[in-house]
């Protein structure tokens, strides 16, 4: 179906129709957005889709509300709000409609799913008390977007609509932000893997620029990298590796002798002509070209070995 209509509540707005509204004005930019909660718009018709109002949920019908008796749960028993159940049916579209290859559409569709239309769906539902994120609890994407909302001596009429209008921008860059985040991920993963496989048993992994490549250095089950080597705009950096998704501890650090030092005195300490920074905290350094950037992490492998 091809909806002439996008229909969604009129009044105060909250993050989860504005995310839906995301998602369905890229499938269907022809379609008229409504905002209403009278009975002749929120009442399912072959020309409209309707969502986070009505009172029910029915795909085939074009109603995707939430707010019912025996509204619809995850496999899980968590709730859905509109967005999870939009993000559902019409995700996957919305995903080759942003260009993001078929071959990657089902694990971008999941991970988006699990890491940023979930925890919508729960704190729309108050199934996830915003407390929970401690002094960051009033700036959660959800709470943000609330503050778009118009406030209570200035809502003239209309002033909902337009306020809905620019939050709606601000939540389409986020979402946007959010899938080509990890849809280059997985294109870097493809380039890390590829990587991995020319480097065979050498410590150091040399990548043709910066990149996301942890995940898939754990997921080659790579454990005897130890730095990695790429260009950056103007010069060559030196990274480590970290041992797991949290906190920083490295798989090897780079020299202590190194740690806070710059150009010709780093140069000095290390021995390598173009060496120029080494972060005092040791898990990054940069050298004027790639040969200086190799011989820095040849220095750095043969020292973590050495301990």
């Amino acid at each position: 179906m091809i909806p002439d209509f996008l229909v969604t509540h009129s009044g105060g707005f909250h993050a989860d129709e504005l995310m839906s509204s995301v998602i369905l004005t890229r499938l269907f930019p022809n379609a008229k957005l409504v905002r209403s909660r009278a009975t002749e718009w929120i009442t399912p018709g072959c020309d409209r889709i309707i969502y986070d109002v009505g009172g029910a949920y029915d795909a085939e019908a074009g109603i995707f509300d939430h707010h019912q008796r025996g509204a619809p749960l995850r496999q899980d028993g968590s709730p859905y709000s509109s967005f999870g159940l939009i993000w559902k049916h019409f995700g996957r579209a919305y995903l080759l409609a942003l260009d993001v290859p078929d071959v990657h559409a089902d694990d971008v569709h999941a991970a988006f799913d699990q890491k940023f239309v979930l925890p919508i769906d729960l704190m729309d539902n108050g199934a996830l008390d915003p407390s929970s994120a401690g002094p960051l609890a009033g700036l959660t994407l959800s709470a943000l977007l609330e503050t778009l909302k118009p406030v209570f001596d200035m809502r003239d009429e209309g002033a909902d609509d337009r306020a809905f209008d620019v939050a709606l921008g601000v939540a389409r860059t986020f979402v946007e932000a959010a899938i080509a985040q990890r849809a280059a991920k997985l294109r870097a993963e493809s380039l890390v893997l590829g990587a991995i496989a020319e480097t065979g048993d050498h410590p150091v992994l040399e990548l043709p620029m910066g990149m996301p490549f942890r995940p898939a250095i754990v997921k080659a089950g790579a454990e005897h990298l130890l730095f990695v080597v790429h260009p950056r705009e103007k010069d060559w950096c030196v990274t480590g590796i970290r041992r797991s998704d949290e906190g920083f501890e490295l798989r090897a650090d780079l020299p202590a002798a190194w740690a806070g030092l710059n150009n010709g005195e780093l140069e000095q300490v290390s021995g390598v002509v173009g060496a120029s920074f080494c972060h005092n905290a040791r898990f990054i350094a940069a050298a004027k070209t790639r040969e200086a950037a190799l011989a820095m992490a040849k220095i750095a492998v043969r020292e973590a070995l050495a301990d």
